[in-house]
């Protein structure tokens, strides 16, 4: 068996075959290392790749549907060719009625509710690779709760638009700075202490827009607020669609930019320094990302729970834990995710039902289900 060039090059061989059953984090250039026992055949993963094809198929597949069905019906094939017909000379085989539905009505939201499903999704596998707990989240981190707030806020003051995705990224950035000084100065395990102060500071931060909610103008801003906060695609629109734009597909892109050193945090500080990664630095940029991302999404439709805890666990339990692969395909499968969550929201009832509602109650039994049948494979645990 050939022997490691570095003693740290076969720790991160060893490490990452061990856990993904793929090649190290550093793309295997140089490194001779000792491979890691084969992954018993009850553990093997499918191909990443495979699996993140198979997911953009899924996704354009979510879209189709999505934009198809509703209280006003058109025909799947009708759909396709009402969209091909936006771009390339094609025969018009469906009415201007299904035309006004398919692209004013449905697919703003649609689209919306993809890029939002992307980035929650995105983000909630970045947090929890950085802080190594698979129970990180926006959400859990209080970085929602944060930018619920500051939303809140700018809809006191009459403000929105631009105002509104300001206040909720100043909201979830200083929820985060408080839960990243909190866990610094607190004795224990870092990365526990983390989690500890994101419920503090959470709760605190839920409190707070409890407390607004209660002085609001019943008649006025309250349904506002309360409408908000249960997280909701009904008002989605091409100009929201660009506003939510650009802090998510920004912030999703440096994520995606960072996903190997997201690889090198998430075994550890002293090992990525040796791998010529600089920590502190990477970590508060991708939080940065994160708050943003979380922001434009919550700016937008509301707080929407459980996709970034939910969606990467599976990721993971499909293709095991190197990000580089785990990120783009939690993207896609979040965004596939939250299109038919929302399609379920406006078709199941006649009165439509808020997403954040449906988020919970889907995400919550189905996510202590992944837990008890699939905790430790997701993680790369022993059995």
């Amino acid at each position: 068996m050939a022997s490691c060039a570095s003693t740290t090059t076969c720790r991160v061989r060893t490490m990452t075959s061990s856990a993904a059953n793929s090649a190290a984090v550093t793309g295997g250039a140089g490194a001779t290392g000792t491979a890691a026992a084969p992954v018993p055949a009850a553990r093997r993963v499918i191909r990443p790749g495979s699996v993140i094809a198979a997911l953009a198929v899924l996704l354009v597949l979510a879209v189709l549907v999505s934009l198809s069905v509703g209280r006003f019906a058109v025909p799947v094939t009708d759909t396709a060719r009402i969209l091909l017909g936006s771009f390339l000379p094609v025969d018009q085989t469906w009415t201007d009625q299904q035309g006004t539905v398919v692209l004013d009505v449905r697919l703003p939201r649609v689209l919306l509710g993809a890029l939002v499903g992307a980035g929650l999704a995105l983000s909630g596998a970045a947090m929890q690779a950085v802080f190594r707990n698979p129970l990180a989240s926006a959400q859990v981190l209080g970085v929602s709760s944060g930018a619920s707030l500051g939303g809140v806020l700018m809809i006191l003051a009459g403000l929105g638009g631009a105002y509104l995705v300001g206040g909720a990224f100043v909201g979830g950035l200083v929820a985060l700075v408080l839960v990243l000084l909190i866990a610094r100065v607190t004795p224990g395990s870092p990365l526990l202490m983390v989690i500890l102060a994101g419920t503090v500071i959470g709760a605190m931060f839920n409190a707070f827009v409890s407390m607004l909610t209660y002085v609001a103008d019943p008649n006025g801003e309250l349904p506002s607020i309360v409408f908000w906060l249960m997280g909701s695609l009904a008002t989605a629109s091409y100009a929201k669609l660009v506003l939510a734009a650009f802090p998510i597909v920004i912030a999703g892109a440096v994520i995606l930019a960072l996903r190997w050193r997201v690889n090198l945090l998430s075994m550890g500080d002293e090992d990525a320094r040796a791998l010529g990664a600089d920590p502190a630095r990477t970590r508060m940029v991708l939080l940065v990302a994160v708050a943003l991302i979380t922001a434009g999404a919550v700016a937008v439709t509301g707080v929407i729970g459980w996709v970034g805890l939910v969606v990467p666990h599976l990721v993971r339990m499909l293709i095991g834990v190197d990000n580089r692969f785990v990120l783009p395909a939690s993207a896609l499968l979040g965004a596939s995710y939250l299109v038919l969550i929302d399609t379920l929201s406006r078709t199941i009832t006649t009165a439509e039902i808020p997403i954040g509602i449906l988020t919970a109650i889907i995400g919550a039994p189905f996510f202590v289900g992944l837990l008890i049948k699939n905790g430790k494979r997701m993680w790369g645990g022993n059995d």
